[in-house]
Protein backbone atom coordinates (compact mmCIF):
# COMPACT_ATOMS: atom_id res chain seq x y z
CA UNK A 1 0.00 0.00 0.00
CA UNK A 2 1.86 3.09 -1.11
CA UNK A 3 1.07 6.53 0.62
CA UNK A 4 -0.36 9.75 -1.14
CA UNK A 5 2.57 12.15 -2.95
CA UNK A 6 2.90 15.40 -3.51
CA UNK A 7 5.89 17.12 -5.13
CA UNK A 8 8.67 19.25 -3.56
CA UNK A 9 10.67 21.09 -6.53
CA UNK A 10 14.54 21.13 -5.10
CA UNK A 11 17.58 23.31 -7.47
CA UNK A 12 19.10 21.00 -9.91
CA UNK A 13 22.75 21.25 -8.75
CA UNK A 14 21.27 19.54 -5.14
CA UNK A 15 19.55 17.11 -7.27
CA UNK A 16 22.90 16.48 -8.99
CA UNK A 17 25.04 15.79 -6.10
CA UNK A 18 21.68 13.60 -3.93
CA UNK A 19 21.73 11.43 -7.39
CA UNK A 20 25.68 11.40 -7.19
CA UNK A 21 25.31 10.08 -3.27
CA UNK A 22 22.93 7.69 -4.38
CA UNK A 23 25.03 6.43 -7.11
CA UNK A 24 27.52 5.81 -4.13
CA UNK A 25 25.65 4.16 -1.94
CA UNK A 26 26.31 0.92 -2.95
CA UNK A 27 22.88 0.20 -3.64
CA UNK A 28 20.99 1.33 0.25
CA UNK A 29 18.76 3.77 -1.86
CA UNK A 30 16.93 2.88 -4.79
CA UNK A 31 16.80 6.49 -5.99
CA UNK A 32 17.08 10.57 -4.98
CA UNK A 33 13.34 10.29 -3.79
CA UNK A 34 14.06 7.88 -1.36
CA UNK A 35 17.40 9.17 -0.32
CA UNK A 36 15.50 12.60 0.46
CA UNK A 37 12.60 10.12 2.18
CA UNK A 38 14.92 8.80 4.50
CA UNK A 39 16.96 12.18 5.49
CA UNK A 40 13.33 13.66 6.13
CA UNK A 41 11.68 11.22 7.89
CA UNK A 42 15.37 10.98 10.40
CA UNK A 43 15.03 14.70 10.43
CA UNK A 44 11.46 14.72 11.73
CA UNK A 45 12.40 11.85 13.87
CA UNK A 46 15.02 13.90 15.72
CA UNK A 47 12.68 16.69 16.62
CA UNK A 48 10.07 14.13 17.76
CA UNK A 49 12.38 12.83 20.17
CA UNK A 50 13.96 16.42 21.06
CA UNK A 51 13.31 15.86 25.38
CA UNK A 52 11.32 18.20 26.79
CA UNK A 53 11.03 18.80 30.13
CA UNK A 54 8.38 19.80 32.62
CA UNK A 55 8.26 23.38 34.51
CA UNK A 56 9.35 21.89 37.54
CA UNK A 57 12.20 20.08 36.13
CA UNK A 58 13.54 23.11 34.02
CA UNK A 59 13.29 24.72 37.42
CA UNK A 60 15.44 22.49 39.33
CA UNK A 61 17.60 22.38 36.18
CA UNK A 62 18.12 26.50 36.85
CA UNK A 63 18.67 25.55 40.36
CA UNK A 64 21.66 23.47 39.83
CA UNK A 65 23.34 25.63 37.10
CA UNK A 66 22.91 28.55 39.16
CA UNK A 67 24.55 26.47 42.14
CA UNK A 68 27.58 26.25 39.32
CA UNK A 69 27.25 29.37 38.64
CA UNK A 70 26.20 29.30 34.91
CA UNK A 71 23.16 31.32 35.63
Amino acid sequence: MSEEKVAIYIPKSLYEKIKKQVEESGGEFKSVEDYIIFVLEELVKEEEEEEVYSPEEEEEIKKRLRALGYL
